[in-house]
């Protein structure tokens, strides 16, 4: 009987979908080259909407260091789970309902789902809802739980870094603060590794309300120091002590009213009232989860990727796959859905950090 599996990224792009998917794909053909691989097209609104192409071996050849994702994709929501597909036309099913259909019309036997907080709360909804799921950790924020790392974290980390490995010449140059925003909406374990990687002087992450004050008495102690550049690597979600008191709401008009571009120059518009230093700002943005994925994020969705075959062909389903203790394992997809790992504030590499002179600009400076 030839299997047929179904295979879909969701959410945020990043470095390591094509060479996850050739994992899972190369297994597969490995057993039984009349496996069937159906590609949904930018992911659950493939799903949803049947777009979808009929994937051949070919098709997985020599994307091992092809960034992005050959079969797109996009972000929708699970809130709007249960919401109608098409409010305007009859028959008129909810969207999981028409990713269930879907499903059902195409007689899978599995459907592999790549991505990252809020896809696994829709795969797991899918797999109570009766279909045969696996997953595997997509984000370079690397907040899912149960798996030691995500793929597309170390590469974001090498790019990340190597931005801040940059600006160290020109800010010393000059003599001058360079902010640097890292993305990170959540958790700050991108900046974090970056900015201990890349030797930056303050790192700012949600995890740390941070004081502007605080920030500026380390300036000025690194001056006294006879170091007259910062470097600051602040997460794109990073808030000040002020800022983490407010109500959602509240901090979205504040956010508003400011109209800065970023954290980064909402940050600069407050310490340029502190300090006299000259203070630049960069942001790299997209291309820290654009680009080929560094060696250990390919050998790392290999893995992941034939464990995931494995999975498949044993009819083992409803688990994501995860690096954890250095080997690859299968975690339970209710354990990961709805649960963000964020920083505890106790990590060994804050203490680490802290302890070789980095600020997380909560500190008391005399």
């Amino acid at each position: 009987m030839t299997l047929r599996v179904g295979m879909l990224t969701s959410g945020g792009d990043c470095q390591g979908l094509n060479s996850a998917m050739r994992g899972v794909a190369k297994r597969l053909y490995e057993a039984d080259q009349n496996t069937e691989i159906i590609g949904f097209l930018d992911g659950f609104y493939g799903l949803m909407n049947g777009a979808y192409r009929e994937m051949k071996s070919a098709d997985f050849s020599g994307i091992l260091a092809t960034g992005g994702t050959i079969l797109g994709t996009s972000r929708q929501p699970f809130k709007l789970l249960e919401t109608p597909l098409h409010p305007d036309a009859a028959p008129n099913p909810t969207r999981k309902e028409a990713m269930i259909r879907t499903y059902r019309d195409l007689k899978l036997d599995a459907l592999v789902i790549l991505g990252g907080n809020g896809t696994h709360k829709t795969a797991n909804a899918l797999f109570q809802a009766g279909l045969n799921i696996i997953t595997l950790p997509k984000t370079i924020d690397n907040d899912l739980y149960e798996t030691d790392s995500t793929f597309g974290f170390q590469s974001a980390v090498n790019i990340a870094t190597e931005v801040i490995d940059g600006i160290h010449s020109t800010a010393t140059s000059h003599g001058r603060v360079f902010i640097i925003e890292i993305m990170g909406h959540k958790v700050g374990w991108l900046t974090l590794h970056a900015g201990i990687a890349g030797g930056a002087d303050v790192i700012l992450i949600p995890e740390i309300p941070y004081e502007p004050m605080a920030i500026v008495k380390a300036i000025r102690k690194r001056e006294a120091q006879k170091k007259p550049f910062s470097i600051i690597a602040i997460a794109e979600g990073a808030k000040s002590k002020a800022e983490a008191s407010l109500s959602k709401s509240e901090y979205a008009a504040r956010i508003s009213k400011e109209r800065h571009l970023s954290v980064a120059y909402r940050l600069w518009a407050v310490l340029n009232e502190l300090t006299v230093k000259e203070i630049r700002c960069v942001v790299p943005g997209h291309f820290q989860r654009g680009g080929s994925p560094s060696p250990y994020d390919r050998v790392l969705t290999t893995a992941l990727g034939v464990k995931a075959g494995d999975y498949i062909l044993d009819k083992k389903f409803g688990f994501m796959m995860a690096l954890r203790n250095n080997e690859i394992s299968a975690v339970p997809l209710d354990k990961v859905a709805h649960r963000m790992k964020a920083i505890p504030k106790d990590h060994y590499l804050i203490d680490a950090a802290r302890k070789t002179g980095i600020y997380f600009g909560d500190e008391k400076i005399i």
